[in-house]
């Protein structure tokens, strides 16, 4: 049971924690990200190089958790169009199709996945004005694609396919265990993915930077800075993007990347790639192996906000 994918473009993820003074700092001073709406313990940020009002929401909270993650579509329409196909299949709602009371406004909806987690699908939301990122300017274009993590991942792909109309670009194996899915909806290699762990939780975010030379510099900076980079830099095999991985404030991993493969949607076909092949998860050679340590800095806590929706 297919659908035909309404979905454009990733828009944005919400997260919670404690330590969100902490948290702020970090992506606005060092990430490289630009507050554009803060209001009493919400921060909204945008990549410079991005339409996006905002590619990241935190917010403060008791608990660490995934609020939601948001995608984009052409018109209420297709929101509407949507919805109906959700409730038809009995996926539970957060909320109706309505006008969105966030910063830029739109006409979204939200439901649950199959484990819980919050989905947002959106139209006609404000855009800003955003500029070219400068040749050595080390700071995101924009926000590239998420993955999460999942007990359950083969039923979880297949509800994203089944459900929003995602198709499957790539996928990475151990051995004969498959580990990672890559999903897209549009023409990028992913937007968004699925990845083989003990319980349901946020797996890494991606940002994308102008090119090769400001990826370096991003990561470089980071390191001087005394962040961690725990695994990179490199060139994956899937989706043929360079990786530097760190820890957000909160122990999120977010990644700096660039040159993110661009798939012909009529001649595509998914590949598996096996990891137990150092070239299918760096083909540079240059990142530190890949080991069950550095697997296990994605793996996150438990969410705690699986089948309960964010206050805002």
């Amino acid at each position: 049971m297919n659908t035909t994918s309404v979905l454009t473009h990733l828009r944005y993820f919400a997260i919670a924690m404690p330590n969100f003074d902490e948290q702020r700092a970090f992506y606005r001073e060092t990430w490289g990200l630009t507050e554009t709406v803060n209001d009493s313990g919400v921060s909204f940020l945008a990549a410079e190089g991005s339409p996006e009002l905002y590619t990241v929401r935190l917010r403060k909270d008791s608990e660490k958790r995934m609020d939601l993650v948001a995608f984009g579509c052409a018109s209420p329409a297709d929101v509407d169009t949507l919805t109906e196909q959700l409730i038809a299949r009995r996926v539970t709602l957060v909320h109706e199709p309505r006008e969105l009371d966030t910063p830029g406004g739109g006409y979204g909806v939200r439901f649950f996945d199959n484990e819980g987690r919050v989905v947002e699908v959106s139209a006609d939301v404000a855009v800003r004005a955003h500029r070219k990122i400068e040749e050595r300017e080390p700071i995101p274009v924009k926000l590239s694609h998420v993955l999460m993590n999942s007990p359950t991942p083969e039923v979880t792909v297949r509800w994203y396919i089944d459900h929003l109309g995602f198709r499957l670009s790539d996928t990475m194996r151990i051995g004969d265990r498959e580990i990672m899915w890559f999903l897209r909806c549009n023409d990028f290699h992913h937007s968004f993915g699925i990845v083989r762990g003990p319980h349901a939780a946020f797996n890494h975010a991606s940002f994308e930077m102008r090119g090769i030379d400001e990826f370096m510099r991003g990561t470089g900076r980071l390191h001087r800075l005394g962040f961690e980079r725990f695994w990179g830099p490199g060139r994956h095999r899937a989706g043929d993007n360079t990786f530097s991985y760190f820890l957000d404030q909160a122990g999120n991993t977010v990644e700096y990347s660039t040159e993110l493969e661009v798939v012909d949607e009529d001649t595509w076909h998914p590949h598996i790639y096996d990891l137990s092949e150092p070239e299918n998860s760096d083909q540079w050679g240059t990142a530190n192996p890949m080991t069950e340590s550095i697997a296990a800095c994605s793996r996150n806590d438990v969410d705690r906000g699986l089948f309960v929706a964010p206050p805002m």
